[in-house]
């Protein structure tokens, strides 16, 4: 069943910005030192940012943890699942995690912290330059079921960042595939975080499944936001809204404010989210 971004984010063409964590407890940026107080210090100053600033819903990352792993160890939900926690009751627009590139992690996260939906790679066949990714949606779905995330959305990112597709599907073709395989919402990216998409890439997928939600995941800055969301149903956004555009930075609350005039002057134009 197709799911309602408006049901679920209260406005069409949602802006879904980024909660970036610091580097979390067994990773290479994690600082020791400062300990759990830092991790809740930083993700609790920027989701108040973004909220002030208007954001329709945020997406709770552990995007300091580079290098990526494709499975990760029960420290990582663990600590963020904490931090969530304890922002709880301050949290006041929908939100969703993302443990990269652990699909499963990720919906045990959700289901632990009350997230409205996962973002992961849970279709298809990527090399990438932290390995094959060769998710497997079946067991994701009977695992969802299993510990009662029935009603957490899956977001599918079919050009995910750091790899390439292996095969010679389209993206049209894996956009059909995700989507009838009950993939909720379908996420277009660029070759690395915080660098624009291609725009014939989303076009490709919208137009392949005109009844399924497809977001900007990647590379979304205000200034073409009136071109994305003229396609797009939406659009995640996080290095644009950093201070000076830089990923590791926190959020800049002029960017962030900016960034979500701009929106809601774009998307008063724009035709309803399915």
């Amino acid at each position: 069943m197709t799911i309602s971004l408006e049901d679920i984010f209260g406005t069409i063409k949602p802006v879904i910005a980024m909660v970036h964590f610091p580097g979390l407890p067994g990773r290479p940026r994690h600082d020791r030192a400062a300990g759990p107080a830092r991790l809740l210090d930083v993700v609790g100053r920027d989701l108040e940012v973004l909220q002030d600033a208007g954001v329709d819903g945020v997406l709770f990352c552990n995007e300091a943890d580079i290098p990526y792993q494709l499975v990760v160890g029960p420290e990582i939900p663990a600590a963020m699942a904490a931090v969530i926690g304890q922002l709880r009751p301050s949290i006041r627009v929908p939100f969703g995690v993302n443990i990269l590139w652990d699909a499963k992690a990720s919906l045990a996260l959700a289901r632990a912290t009350g997230a409205a939906f996962i973002r992961e790679v849970l279709t298809g066949v990527y090399e990438s330059d932290l390995g094959v990714i060769s998710p497997a949606l079946g067991d994701l779905a009977a695992y969802r079921e299993a510990i009662g995330a029935a009603g957490v959305a899956l977001f599918g990112n079919i050009t995910p960042e750091f790899s390439r597709s292996l095969g010679t599907r389209t993206v049209a073709e894996r956009a059909r595939s995700a989507s009838f395989l009950g993939v909720d919402v379908i996420l277009i990216s660029g070759p690395e975080a915080g660098v624009p998409f291609a725009m014939t890439d989303l076009k490709a997928a919208k137009t392949a499944v005109p009844g399924t939600p497809v977001l900007a995941n990647t590379g979304v800055q205000a200034e073409r936001l009136a071109e994305i969301l003229t396609v797009a149903d939406g659009v995640i956004v996080g290095t644009s809204l950093k201070v000076d555009g830089i990923t590791w930075n926190p959020v800049d609350p002029a960017r962030a404010r900016h960034f979500m005039d701009t929106a809601q002057k774009a998307r008063s134009v724009q035709p309803a989210s399915r």
